[in-house]
């Protein structure tokens, strides 16, 4: 596919280029180290989604029915790409924006959209996901949190873990048990649960970072009417999947800007840091490995393009969103582990190698996605 950007859509990128340039926070790896603590940096990041709205970039790609732009793939691309680019704070609602909110769009009743989507977009109502639990994290058919019927409602009881933007959500979509009895993909229900509820406590899982992005919540018996199912009641896992499938949207394409970014400032120090009076850059061992890293990043880059050729022709992202998801968190790693060997001292590096870790785990291990390879590329049997 032709890459190169039509009149309207290089217009866009302009326009929004520019408004960063003038708006944005740069360089916010350092800045959200001056917010002294969880509540500052979602006050922050909140007031960083509505000014955004108010300049119509939020929600672009939702269709103008529900309050978005009703923006093509490649200007939603752009969107994150520039983004990225301008090193500007992440959306604190970005689960809501990508994942929820499409979700409610494809299963939700009138209700539940008039409700939250508005609400969404403005970051009055930001959405963690409760799905992943202790004994359930990449085998998601094995979900624990029960709950049961009661008069007009639900009763909710178990414990999600490692729950991205909890501390600062006060909405989440559970996917919970409820028929025991029926088989691990059937007698699932998907809830939007208000985290306000009595019984809904959020506690902090600090990684050794220093950060406290994850959580875990505790569901003590909370309790929710029965318009809080989304879609039917037993068929939560059609909406789990859905849900899953945007997670794969045009935002995976800031990945391969990450790992760019990082691996030029990895140049950078290769051709300026010393070892023994010798340049680093200049060691042969050195050179190979980064060598290495540039050609890991450029194919990440051409599975990316792969990825966006399928979305913009309408069609579902297929295992190349396994494949990218493999290589970027691998190949970060790596990138980290090196600058950490350059630069022992740099704070950045310190923090990067320590981060990295999470990333071959998070939104599926690497092994996982291993398994899906073997599976829908190469046609080896299922485990």
């Amino acid at each position: 596919m032709d890459f190169t950007l039509s009149p309207a859509e290089a217009a866009f990128r302009d326009e929004l280029r520019a408004w960063l340039a003038t708006n944005g926070a740069s360089d916010w790896t350092k800045t959200r180290r001056t917010l002294e603590n969880r509540d500052a940096l979602a006050a922050f990041l909140i007031d960083w989604q509505r000014r955004l709205h108010a300049a119509g970039y939020v929600g672009l790609h939702w269709p103008v029915a529900y309050g978005g732009r009703g923006a093509t793939i490649m200007e939603q691309a752009i969107f994150y790409e520039e983004l990225a680019r301008a090193h500007a704070p992440e959306l604190p609602n970005a689960i809501g924006l990508d994942m929820a909110g499409p979700a409610i769009m494809r299963h939700g009743s009138d209700a539940q959209k008039r409700l939250h989507l508005p609400r969404i977009l403005s970051a009055d109502h930001i959405f963690c996901q409760g799905f992943s639990e202790a004994n359930a994290g990449s085998d998601l058919a094995a979900v624990e949190t029960r709950a049961e019927r009661m008069a007009g409602g639900w009763r909710l009881s178990g414990t999600k873990i490692w729950t991205s933007f909890a501390h600062f959500s006060n909405w989440c979509t559970v996917l919970a048990r409820t028929d025991p009895g029926a088989r691990r993909h059937h007698g699932l229900t998907y809830f939007i649960v208000d985290m306000r509820a009595p019984g809904f406590t959020v506690r902090p899982l600090r990684q050794m970072s220093g950060d406290a992005e994850f959580n875990e919540l505790v569901l003590d018996g909370v309790d929710v009417p029965d318009d809080s199912v989304l879609g039917d009641v037993h068929g939560g896992w059609p909406v789990a999947i859905t849900t899953l499938m945007f997670e794969r949207g045009p935002r995976t394409v800031t990945r391969q800007l990450v790992l760019r970014e990082g691996l030029d400032d990895l140049l950078h120090a290769a051709r300026t840091a010393k070892r023994g009076g010798r340049r680093i850059g200049d060691d042969p061992v050195a050179r190979q490995r980064l060598a290495q890293l540039y050609v890991d990043a450029e194919a990440l880059r051409l599975t990316t393009l792969r990825m966006l050729t399928r979305m913009v022709r309408g069609e579902p992202v297929g295992p190349e969103g396994s494949i990218a998801k493999l290589c970027f968190s691998e190949t970060w790693q790596k990138v980290a582990e090196l600058g950490l060997e350059l630069d022992q001292t740099d704070e950045l590096w310190q923090y990067r190698a320590l981060r990295s870790r999470g990333n071959t785990i998070q939104g599926g291990t690497s092994e996982i996605m291993r398994n899906i390879l073997a599976e829908r590329v190469l046609g080896l049997p299922k485990q």
